[in-house]
């Protein structure tokens, strides 16, 4: 398959409704994990956000990447409850902010991209690496993002890297203790579970990952 150099808008967009699919899909296991921890409803919260961006896209699909990533962070603020919503919210605007309106994003500008959605959730809920919160998935996803761009992989290899951080950071908080959110009010009981946040997180990264090695599966073919 050949590399692609740059992603466009129509990565953006499939990619945000591969979001959907995936929350849809796994809504009932992101509740379960909140289940444990948190107020049982983070799976259906989301889902119930990205249905309402996908209404949104179906109805009038954006111009620019930039503009893609600014009506989900207005969708998920305004629909999403929960700390999610704000948390969530707040990434993808900063990722908007970050994009501005270039038309064509190059592995740099989405590493700088991941790197902004990670700085919003630690401006909004003042977490760090080993709260036990979606900051322990987008830090080493940036991270990995920021090493691929280094060594001068093309976007989907950027992706892919970051996906596979974000995961195995997801994974990671399992023994940790929260400190932030709901699930620090359960003390040393938070460990042994999953923070749902981080689990979410990674999913929606690996969707941006799988979209942009499909997109340019079909780029080849053509």
């Amino acid at each position: 398959m050949a590399e692609l150099n740059t992603l466009n808008n129509e990565w953006v967009l499939t990619w945000l409704r591969r979001s959907a699919e995936v929350v849809a899909r796994h809504k009932s296991e992101l509740s379960e994990l909140d289940r444990l921890i948190g107020d049982g409803d983070h799976g259906e919260n989301l889902d119930r956000g990205f249905s309402a961006v996908l209404a949104k896209l179906d109805a009038e699909p954006p111009a620019t990447p930039g503009d893609a990533l600014k009506l989900v962070a207005m969708t998920l603020m305004s629909k999403v409850g929960g700390a999610a919503g704000p948390l969530y919210g707040t990434a993808y605007l900063r990722a908007a902010t970050a994009v501005g309106g270039t038309l064509e994003l190059d592995a740099p500008l989405l590493a700088v991209m991941l790197t902004a959605a990670r700085d919003g959730l630690v401006a909004r809920g003042k977490a760090e690496p080993r709260d036990k919160t979606m900051v322990d998935a987008w830090t080493p996803a940036v991270d990995a993002a920021a090493a691929s761009v280094a060594a001068g992989a093309h976007p989907t290899e950027v992706l892919a890297a970051a996906a596979a951080a974000a995961e195995q950071g997801a994974e990671d908080t399992i023994p940790l203790v929260a400190h932030k959110g709901r699930a620090s009010y359960l003390g040393e009981r938070s460990a042994g579970h999953k923070d749902p946040g981080a689990a979410s997180s990674a999913l929606l990264l690996r969707a941006a990952a799988d979209t942009a090695a499909g997109y340019g599966a079909e780029e080849a073919q053509q």
